[in-house]
């Protein structure tokens, strides 16, 4: 039988979140290769995963420092047929997290890589945070300092997507300040600490207000930190937009007058343009003559 790799994606925190595939792929896999054997052997006893004898599959440590050492082993274990497993200590293995080497790997070699899904804080924190969700970047941990750290900042100034990020508790009042500096103070983000788990927290302000009430409040826990892309400027409204503009507030049943008075306070156009603009729309008239000035 020819061997497989199957990245699985574990709880972030709540154990109820074990999905029924999940728990079945780790009871029965030869071999699970972890970040931590403590903790994966945690999860094992917990969700009642392992066999008769408290016996469970093999456990092998395939964390940063281990990933490219332990990947020999991985692919004999799959040429002599074997199923092996690949979790991180939470969530989806590859994602800031070891694991994306030995899934190239294992690709490269022709063996079967299967996904068995599972929570991810990325996605986690993106629903919860309430921002635009069609396109986001995650940044995952920026790099600690030095010129790699101010170019990755500098990279997400004018960014228009929502930004995703994790941080450990001990920096995040300096990545918020740095935020600050990047993007300004003003920019809505939300600060998503301990997901799924007792304590879970989500606080939504300004990075402003955030920087100032983690000035007073010792972080704490596992967190993700969501901050919404830039809004675009809105530069000079075009006729276009303003026919656009009147056609929807006449289509509403505003008298020509109102839509005018409307669209001229909304796009800041003079308002005699405006006026100018919607008698060239072929709409019926309401009988209103135009205001002083207007003509």
């Amino acid at each position: 039988m020819a061997g497989a790799l199957l990245v699985v994606g574990t709880p972030i925190g709540n154990l109820g979140d074990l999905s029924v595939r999940v728990a079945d792929t780790l009871r029965t896999v030869d071999a699970i290769a972890c970040e931590d054997t403590r903790r994966t052997g945690w999860l094992l006893t917990n969700a009642g995963l392992k066999g008769p004898g408290g016996r469970g599959p093999t456990l092998l440590i395939a964390n940063e420092h281990t990933e490219v050492a332990r990947t020999a082993e991985i692919l004999d274990r799959l040429a002599a047929g074997q199923r092996v497993a690949l979790v991180s200590d939470a969530g989806m293995p590859g994602v800031s997290d070891p694991g994306r080497r030995i899934v190239d790997a294992v690709a490269r070699a022709g063996f079967d890589v299967t996904v068995v899904p599972g929570p991810a804080a990325v996605t986690t924190a993106l629903a919860i945070s309430g921002f635009e969700a069609d396109r986001f970047v995650f940044e995952g941990f920026l790099p600690r300092k030095g010129r790699a750290r101010m170019e990755r900042l500098a990279g997400l100034t004018g960014e228009a997507r929502t930004i995703v990020l994790y941080e450990a508790p001990h920096r995040l009042r300096r990545t918020l300040g740095d935020l600050v500096d990047a993007l300004g103070p003003d920019r809505p983000a939300v600060v998503a600490r301990e997901l799924t788990k007792v304590h879970e927290e989500v606080l939504r302000a300004t990075l402003g207000e955030l920087v100032r009430h983690y000035a007073d409040t010792e972080p704490r826990g596992e967190i993700a930190l969501v901050v919404a892309g830039e809004r675009p400027t809105a530069g000079p409204v075009g006729d276009a937009g303003v026919m656009e503009a009147l056609t929807a507030a006449l289509a509403e049943g505003l008298s020509r007058r109102d839509a005018v008075a409307r669209v001229a306070a909304g796009t800041g156009v003079a308002r005699r343009q405006v006026y100018a603009l919607a008698l060239l729309i072929d709409d019926e008239t309401d009988g209103t003559e135009p205001e002083a000035g207007e003509r």
